[in-house]
């Protein structure tokens, strides 16, 4: 069931939808960006309480407009799939993302990408993956005693959350889901559904020529007086 969530107007506060900044700097933190949500949505797709957004400002507190940030990819456990203007989180529940992506571009700052890391230490991020793709370097943070500590090894790790594995080879990141099958780009995926549909195609092919096969050998036992039926 897709929930639509009220937004907020409360003592005349307006809690925008848009920031005002472009989702992504180029094509590649785009494909990044697209690739990452979507097979997201993708594992999560039969759990109605796994929430998945991209470039979707979460404003955590109430009252404060100008508190806010707009993760790259989000997911929040324990809240409903449906239309948000922005995740506001007193509507949902109090309950923030626990799972962030961020993926670096020329455009980022250091001093960006440092507040970035503070507001999500502070309002609940459990687990933060930042991606620099120009140089294949994956940096994780988990939650460990009311701070985000580095995780020492990312290759191989595997998110408590998501459940989800990184393995990093020369050329780029790769994600894998629980079952062990890797993250797809869309174009791979219409690939695989392509090559399903031929082989479904084959299949048929091959069972109606068995059907025709079957229909000569049923015709040439009835002219020699036998029934194929009594075999």
């Amino acid at each position: 069931m897709v929930t639509q969530l009220p937004s907020s107007t409360q003592k005349g506060i307006i809690y925008p939808d848009s920031d005002g900044q472009p989702m992504a700097d180029n094509t590649k933190q785009f494909e990044l960006i697209v690739w990452i949500k979507d097979n997201l949505e993708l594992l999560f797709a039969n759990d109605p309480n796994v929430f998945v957004a991209g470039d979707l400002l979460w404003y955590p507190v109430e009252g404060d407009n100008k508190l806010r940030q707009a993760p790259e990819v989000m997911v929040v456990f324990g809240r409903p799939k449906g239309y948000r203007g922005s995740y506001q989180q007193w509507f949902e529940d109090y309950i923030p993302p626990q799972v962030v992506f961020e993926i670096w571009s020329p455009g980022n700052r250091i001093s960006k990408m440092a507040k970035k890391f503070e507001f999500y230490e502070r309002y609940g991020v459990e687990e933060y993956y930042l991606y620099e793709p120009d140089v294949v370097d994956l940096t994780g943070w988990q939650l460990r005693n009311s701070r985000l500590e580095v995780i020492d090894q990312m290759a191989g790790w595997v998110s408590p959350k998501l459940g989800v594995r990184f393995e990093l080879s020369e050329e780029k990141l790769e994600i894998y889901r629980p079952d062990g099958d890797r993250f797809l780009t869309y174009l791979e995926l219409d690939q695989q559904r392509q090559q399903e549909r031929q082989r479904a195609e084959q299949a048929e092919a091959r069972a109606e020529q068995a059907e025709s096969k079957l229909e000569v050998l049923r015709a040439l036992l009835q002219e020699r007086g036998i029934n194929p039926e009594q075999l």
